[in-house]
Formats: structure tokens, sequence, C-alpha cells
């Protein structure tokens, strides 16, 4: 689950880790009241968005006036109506794709004078099994551009989970950052505060970008962005209750409803799997026969009917898809619970397009024998392999068939 940047900071705040004061702004008629709260001569206004690139984003809408998702303000009344602007416009940024996400909050911020801009990071590295710091004297918004063309630029040192976060930890980051004198001593805490935040509330990835270095030499977080480990969430209800519902996909916001993993791709099959592995193995094998999976959806070993017919309607809400296969494997799971939930979610939504199913395992003939009875257009299959031959073919035959009608 990520969170916004002024909830990041108002976290950070927590562990005393040195970031501005801001105010958030739902609505205009704020705008004018946060604005003024803030004393200038610089006023930062930036659209809340769980996406980066912002600064260099743009809005879709006119009304949205000129410039990215972070704006400098020389006055109140500028930051105030830069505020109204972003509110309830679009933004479109190199990671929301080119619908863009529609800004519901505003977060302005004092302006900061910068020395210095540094990039700091938090993350799980899955090579190590260890939390790792990602560090690079090379901060700012090209951070990528900087990864991708000269890596040796960016520096990671991963921290042992049997001796946890030590000193030599944080003198190592700030060699790597070039800081010197007392900026040392602050890297150390600052470094030992985020580790300590990091593994407290269940992170999964922590990034100061940038951090940056004012005149006086001291240390600033300057933007934050935080993620965390759903399946730590029932530990920290402060953090789920952050949680803003408006920035996820429809789709897998449902699913979490209940309790289904699923993740929207760009294909065009939908694919409803029990476990994560023959999910991968099933979008693997629609790649090899020439299409591409629209979805990863794991039921979990032990669905019931009515989780079967929620990831059904899930699958069919999208319209990208153009046909779906099923591929369960029955142990925990039996494949006539699969079948009844398949017959009881194409005959409350319908079917528009091709169906394809392959069933084995425990109850695996009763389930066949619900579906080949149930009077539905569904193709049988089986093998995988048969599966995604006979989905792809019947996609390609019904996309064929509506270009000549």
């Amino acid at each position: 689950m990520n969170i916004h940047e002024y909830q990041a900071k108002g976290l950070l705040r927590d562990y005393q880790i040195p970031v501005g004061a801001g105010q958030i702004i739902l609505n205009s008629r704020d705008a004018d009241q946060a604005a003024a709260a803030l004393q200038g001569p610089l006023w930062v206004v930036k659209a809340q968005i769980h996406a980066g690139g912002r600064g260099k984003g743009h809005f879709i809408e006119e009304a949205a006036g000129a410039g990215g998702g972070v704006r400098l303000a020389r006055s109140a009344s500028e930051a105030a109506q830069i505020a109204r602007q972003m509110l309830d416009n679009t933004l479109v940024t190199v990671q929301t794709g080119p619908k863009g996400r529609k800004v519901g909050r505003v977060y302005l911020e004092a302006g900061a004078d910068i020395a210095r801009e540094l990039y700091l990071a938090l993350l799980i590295d899955r090579k190590t099994s260890r939390i790792s710091f990602v560090c690079s004297t090379e901060g700012g918004v090209d951070i990528e551009h900087v990864a991708a063309t000269t890596p040796e630029k960016v520096i990671t040192i991963a921290v042992d989970p049997a001796t946890g976060f030590q000193q030599w930890h944080g003198r190592a980051i700030a060699f790597a950052l070039e800081l010197s004198g007392a900026q040392i001593k602050e890297c150390v805490a600052l470094t030992g505060n985020l580790y300590r935040a990091f593994t407290e509330r269940d992170m999964e990835m922590l990034e100061i970008n940038p951090l940056i270095v004012t005149p006086a030499g001291h240390l600033h977080c300057l933007d934050a962005k935080v993620g965390f480990d759903n399946n730590a969430l029932y530990r920290h209800p402060e953090i789920a209750a952050l949680r803003d519902e408006a920035e996820e996909d429809e789709k897998e916001l449902a699913a979490s409803k209940f309790d289904l993993n699923y993740i929207t791709l760009d294909g065009s099959i939908g694919c409803m799997v029990n476990g994560a592995g023959l999910a991968m193995a099933t979008m693997d094998i629609i790649k090899l026969y020439g299409s591409a999976p629209a979805n990863f959806l794991d039921v979990g070993g032990g669905a019931s009917k009515e989780k079967v017919t929620e990831a059904f309607k899930i699958i069919t809400s999208d319209p990208n898809v153009q046909g779906i296969l099923v591929n369960i494997f029955g142990g925990i799971m039996r494949c006539d619970i699969i079948a009844d939930g398949i017959i009881a979610a194409v005959r409350e939504v319908g079917l528009q397009v091709p169906l394809v199913v392959r069933l084995e395992g425990t109850n695996v003939e009763i389930g066949k024998d619900i579906i080949r009875n149930s009077g539905l257009n569904v193709i049988p299959a089986d093998d995988l392999a048969d599966a995604a031959q006979k989905i792809v073919a019947a996609v390609k035959d019904a996309t064929h068939k509506a270009a000549e009608a």
C-alpha cells in the first residue's frame, strides 16, 4: 500500500526526521487559509498522487494552468490560486500513463534553499533478502536516468538482519554522498531513524528524493515516498487508515476486498488460476502462443464459490479482455466448486467473449460434468498447452469475425 507525500512526511516527523512544515488542501475553499498559515518568501505547491515524475508532468485541462504538478509561488495568494487550479484536474506523468491521475489533494510546503540534491532510499533487496540503503550524489527528478546511464553513481549498502543498523552504515552512506564534518553525524542519525521507521512500520520502500543539503550545511528531506507491506497492515491500523482508494485500480481494489490476488496487465486474455506459480506459468504459455495476459489473478487454494464468482466478475469488467482462460488444479480447491462458481458468474454477468476452461485434480470429472451440462458455450481443454492454444485461437477468430461484420 502506498501513501501520499504529506502523509509520509507526517509519519517521518514521528521519527525525528527533518522534513518541512506544510498544509494539506482537500477543497478549494481552504486554499487561502492553508497558504496564509505558511511563511514565505517561497511556497511550493505539490499535487498529491501515487506516481512519480510530478514536477515534469503536465495537466490535461487548461483550467489547471501552465506547469507540472510541483510549482513555486512567491506569495500566499499565488500559492492558493495554483492549488485551486490543480484540484480536481488530471495530471499526467511518466508513471501514470496517458490517462493520468485526478488530483484530489494538494500539499503546500514552505520553500527551502538548496545547496545540493542527493538521493537516499531504503528497500527490500530480493537478491540478498536484506534491507538495503540505496544512495547517490545525483539526486533529483532525473535519478532514473542516472541509474540507467551511470549506474556506478548509485551505491547500495545492505544491512545484515542479525546486527541491524549500525553507525558504520550511516558513515558509509555519508561518505558515498560525499558529506563531511558535522554532516556525517547528521547522516548517521538520519539513516538510523529512517531504518527504525522502515522496520517498525513494515515498509517495503522508503524514498527520499531529493535529500538536500541546505546552504547552512544541514540535511533536509524535501520529498518522501513510502510503500508498505500489505500483508503486515493488520499490525498497523493507523497506517491502513491512510489508504486512498481513489488512487488504486478499481479492479485491484475490488479483488482485495475478497482476498483475491489480482494485478491488471495490458494484454487481452483474462486469466483465473489457483496458485501463484501456476498463474505465472499460465501467463507465460499465453505469451508463448502469441497473445498476452490481461491480468494476474490467483484465487487461492481454498476459494469458495462466492470468491470464484467475484473473480470472474472482476475479469469480465475489464474492457480489454477479449477472452478468458480458467486454469485450475484442484488440490484443496475442488474442481466442482470452481465449476459452480464459473456457472454462477456467467449466468449473472453474461458471457460476451470466448471462455476456455481447463480443470485437473480433485473432483475433476464432477467439475467437467457441471460445465458440460450447463448449456454454456464453454470450450473445454485437456492440458495447459491445449488451453492456451484454444483461447488464443478463439480470440483471433472472434476478432476476425467482428472485423468482417
